[in-house]
């Protein structure tokens, strides 16, 4: 995906506990960072999460899917740019896309597209996604969301 599509890009410094025997990141952090990403994606769309989204809609968002693929190794120190988009809207579903990277020029170190689905956490059953929350991605992103296939 063109990097110029990401509107929502923190970055954060790598730190020393991160790094694993290998000396470069260990896997498991990436899904930290991308978390990351995603609460600045919420504060950028003026829902801050939790009391924007759940406290406003009376739901709250589930991961239903997260998939990883690890191209390239970040080191101790590293300066990294978590890219995030929501790529796709359903009726109850969010799919959102990240890549990592070091620098500017380069290739992505990670890609990932994580799926939440929004549900009523009383019963823990799938809900529409609420017509404010798709104007507010609609009025962010620079490229609109697919319609995705709901998950649930």
């Amino acid at each position: 995906m063109p990097r110029a599509d990401f509107m929502c890009a923190p970055r954060l410094r790598v730190r020393w506990a991160e790094v694993d025997m290998q000396k470069i990141v260990f896997n498991g952090h990436y899904l930290t960072y991308i978390d990351t990403a995603v609460a600045e994606y919420w504060r950028a769309i003026g829902l801050p999460y939790p009391q924007g989204y759940v406290d406003r809609y009376a739901n709250d968002v589930y991961l239903r899917k997260a998939t990883v693929e690890y191209l390239g190794s970040a080191h101790y120190d590293d300066e990294l740019e978590i890219c995030c988009r929501v790529a796709g809207l359903g009726r109850s579903s969010m799919t959102f896309r990240f890549e990592i990277y070091r620098d500017a020029a380069g290739a992505p170190l990670v890609t990932a597209e994580l799926v939440y689905v929004n549900a009523d956490p009383s019963t823990m059953k799938s809900a529409p996604l609420p017509d404010d929350l798709r104007q507010r991605v609609l009025g962010y992103e620079r490229i609109a969301p697919s319609p995705a296939s709901s998950q649930a």
